[in-house]
């Protein structure tokens, strides 16, 4: 009996806490994976095989729609890979006629409208470059990350959609940063089409700002997808023009073969390119289990300076050869 009691005390202290309180919807998610990758290298200290754990993720998302009618949510991303995990994204979000708001730690619109070629092939297996100051990819950079922001995006408008955020570093030496971006899908008969393109500025103290700019197309048909993609990344030091083409093929199977090319060069150092291709096999083993099998070849040439115009020196090292990676890919 006492045990009954106690029961209904607690059920009534609960209901008497929440009176008023909206409950939300929570989903929780997951994802991991697990690499082997074999690297042939005309660096000898980089060729050899690894193994690694990356891009571990849970995802905890709460959902609440008020009576006026708008949607709160709030999404928290905790990430892990071998050597450390930490809070990746943390945001509030309110959604309604208006559009949405997001606040907090999240992307900036940049990585949501832009088109990206490469995003069709599901492992990137080519190692990036010894050098920094040259492109691997034809998104546009976006410095800040996953730091606070604000982030604004417009009610559909048919098949358009538009999005600005803006990052503020808080200090007079730090970096804020704001972005825009829209996209527009339209289908033609059986023939989806997408494009979308993104810019993002990032101001500077000393006046040297860093700038992006991307824009890309992606044509789905059936099993088919193309994406063709352009970005061009700008800074005290760089003038980067990154493009990049994939295709991918859904097979009845369950298996998805992919291919994708991709060079960025450098107009400053006019010399300094890089260049990368490769050929994919994806293949779903269950629901929530994907294996993955990479073979790219890829080619960095560094560039040179010329010392009094006549003597030249290589700031970077070469790089060029074959890598191939299987990867194993847990959703939960």
């Amino acid at each position: 009996m006492r045990k009954l009691l106690l029961n209904s005390t607690a059920i009534a202290t609960v209901a008497a806490l929440t009176s008023g309180v909206a409950l939300a919807d929570v989903s929780i998610s997951g994802s991991t994976e697990w690499s082997y990758n074999s690297r042939s290298s005309s660096v000898a200290s980089d060729d050899g095989t690894t193994m690694a754990k990356t891009d571990g993720e849970i995802k905890f998302s709460f959902t609440n729609k008020t009576d006026s009618g708008l949607t709160i949510g709030y999404v928290v991303e905790v990430e892990s890979d071998d050597t450390d995990s930490a809070i990746n994204e943390s945001s509030l979000s309110i959604a309604g006629g208006f559009g949405k708001v997001v606040l907090g730690g999240n992307d900036g619109v940049g990585d949501g409208f832009g088109v990206v070629a490469k995003d069709l092939i599901a492992e990137e297996a080519s190692p990036l470059p010894r050098s920094t100051s040259i492109g691997t990819s034809s998104d546009i950079a976006m410095p800040n990350g996953d730091a606070n922001k604000v982030a604004y995006y417009l009610p559909a408008m048919g098949g358009l959609t538009l999005g600005a955020s803006f990052a503020d570093s808080g200090t007079n030496v730090g970096k804020d940063t704001t972005s825009f971006g829209g996209r527009y899908t339209m289908n033609t008969g059986d023939v989806a089409i997408t494009i979308g393109g993104a810019s993002n500025t990032t101001e500077n103290s000393a006046g040297t700002d860093t700038d992006g700019q991307n824009i890309g197309i992606k044509v789905v048909s059936g099993a088919m997808s193309i994406s063709a993609s352009q970005s061009n990344n700008t800074s005290a030091n760089d003038d980067l023009e990154n493009n990049g083409l994939a295709v991918s093929y859904k097979m009845a199977n369950g298996m998805t073969v992919g291919a994708y090319t991709f060079q960025s060069e450098d107009k400053l150092d006019t010399s300094e390119k890089y260049v990368s291709s490769g050929v994919e096999l994806q293949y779903v083993v269950a629901a929530g289990l994907t294996a993955v099998i990479n073979i790219d070849d890829y080619e960095y040439t560094p560039y040179t300076v010329n010392l009094l115009g006549v003597q030249q020196s290589t700031v970077t090292v070469a790089d060029s050869g074959t890598n191939s990676k299987f990867t194993l890919k847990a959703s939960f």
